[in-house]
């Protein structure tokens, strides 16, 4: 039998018509999974009438929202390729990745109005000639098409299944280390086996309750919210994370497990009288994206929540380690052992295992990684060996019992409030400053947010200030991605090869990050 991930809906809404399949936590909104796939084929059929081909691209710029689901399915389910892009990046960045992935339609909501107009206003600086709009009260702008009225004009027959196994099924951008971002190709067969990879690693069980925080446009959202399609799990949606009303949601339906990063159950322990929530129904809460201390897993632990850390990569759909709140606590620091039907290694240079304790390359290997980086073959050789493993790029150690413990990471990522942050994204906009001559961006660690970019400015003029630095920033950059301080050096620490050696900013500006 042939893997469609769309057609997973479709088999769900079969089996379980009448139960919650979306409940939306702002607008009230609950679906079937009989009514949610009846939207998905409406659009389906919607889509081809418009044109969409299988392996034709579309762009979605969604909050979560029921739109942002049933256009996914529905696109998967006629053999398009969704591109879920990230609404916190400006235009310039949204420019790079609507030309680079060749999309022709994008579906965007009315939040984004200005950024989508300035896109629009550029003309072929991207493919896309087709603009939908999701608006509350025909309020579309006079380029783009009502979403609820192309919808509606679909019919709600099953569309003709339009893709399967390889053939793809989504590109996910990622920031990239050469300052571009990368476009990380998933297949319906790679993403089928990150739901059973997942599935055969949680308890995830028939009839729960999922409470979903994280945007839809991360894999660390898309896959569970797929999965709990695949399982016939209710998805409780959160359009924006709040962490009163999170413990609200976990109260009112009842929620039995959940996906949130750091920040957010830091902010959530921090929510008073968090004993007159009732949350007797919660099983387990995953928490990914970056380190979680171990003081946060203790808090989560004394008042009878279990933390399950997991490590994973959008490369990797998801799945590469997993550890339980119980071996969190013996094994501090550690992010576990690998997932099911996953296989992780600790490589050295040498490409060898190894040895308990020594440091190497963390490797990932399971018919959930990637196909490619979409148009970087070179990006894409040098992170996929010949025989099919996943280098990460992150230096971890494993102990003699087999779990692994992330160290650092190789391509000095920063992962702020649960975002990649790459810092040659940063360095490119500030040395693009005529008083800059040279920067470095390093990450420290940062109390609400996990880490926050910081910037070590070698100055060409000596009237350079701080402030100015951070305002050029505004607008070239994401908010996340804006570094939250800048310090002034003679010059940046390197090797005989050139190379930055952050490893000595980090020590010589250990943080913590500004507020």
């Amino acid at each position: 039998m042939k893997n469609n991930i769309g057609s997973l809906l479709t088999n769900r809404a079969l089996l379980n018509p009448g139960r919650e399949a979306y409940v939306d936590s702002q607008s009230g909104v609950r679906l079937s999974f009989s009514e949610l796939n009846l939207r998905c084929n409406r659009v389906a059929n919607s889509l081809i009438e418009l044109g969409i081909k299988p392996g034709d691209r579309v762009a979605l710029a969604l909050m979560n929202s029921p739109e942002f689901l049933e256009a996914y399915f529905a696109i998967a389910k006629i053999g398009g390729v969704v591109v879920p892009l990230n609404w916190r990046l400006v235009a310039d960045e949204l420019q790079f990745i609507l030309k680079d992935c060749g999309a022709n339609t994008l579906i965007f909501g009315e939040e984004f109005i200005d950024v989508i107009t300035d896109l629009y206003g550029r003309g072929d600086e991207t493919e896309v000639n087709t603009w939908i709009q999701v608006a509350q009260d025909d309020g579309e702008t006079h380029f783009s098409k009502d979403y609820i009225s192309f919808r509606e004009a679909g019919g709600q027959e099953e569309p003709i299944v339009g893709a399967a196994d390889d053939d793809l099924l989504y590109i996910m951008y990622t920031s990239g280390t050469t300052g571009l971002p990368k476009g990380v190709v998933h297949s319906h067969h790679s993403a089928f086996w990150a739901l059973l990879t997942f599935s055969a690693s949680c308890d995830l069980r028939d009839g729960d309750v999922y409470l979903a925080a994280l945007p839809m446009f991360h894999v660390g959202s898309l896959i569970p919210l797929t999965l709990n399609v695949y399982r016939g799990v209710t998805s409780i949606v959160m359009r924006e994370f709040d962490p009163k009303r999170a413990w609200e949601l976990i109260t009112e339906e009842k929620v039995n497990t959940s996906l949130l990063v750091p920040a957010m159950l830091n902010f959530m322990i921090q929510v008073p009288d968090i004993e007159t929530y009732d949350y007797s129904h919660l099983r387990w809460i995953q928490s990914g994206a970056s380190p979680l201390p171990v003081n946060l897993i203790q808090q989560y632990f004394d008042i009878g929540i279990e933390i399950h850390q997991i490590y994973g990569l959008t490369e990797s759909c998801g799945p590469a380690c997993v550890i339980s709140a119980e071996h969190a606590l013996k094994k501090i620091g550690s992010t576990g052992k690998a997932f099911f039907h996953t296989e992780v290694r600790v490589v050295g240079e040498d490409g060898e295992d190894c040895q308990p304790g020594e440091p190497g390359e963390v490797w990932v290997s399971g018919q959930h990684i990637m196909l490619e980086y979409w148009n970087r073959p070179e990006a894409t050789a040098e992170t996929i060996t010949q025989d099919g493993w996943l280098r990460t790029g992150d230096v971890a150690s494993v102990d003699e019992d087999g779990f692994v413990y992330i160290q650092d990471r190789i391509k000095d990522m920063i992962i702020s409030g649960g975002e990649n942050v790459y810092p040659a994204e940063i360095e490119n906009v500030i040395l693009s400053h005529e008083s800059v001559a040279e920067v470095a961006v390093i990450g420290q660690p940062s109390e609400r947010w996990g880490e926050s970019p910081f910037a070590l400015v070698v100055r060409a003029e000596e009237s350079l200030t701080e402030a100015d630095v951070l305002k050029y920033c505004e607008g070239k950059l994401a908010r996340f991605k804006l570094p939250k301080g800048v310090a002034f050096i003679d010059s940046i620490p390197r090797n005989a090869n050139g190379k930055v050696l952050k490893r000595e900013l980090r020590i010589q500006f250990p943080g913590p990050a500004p507020s």
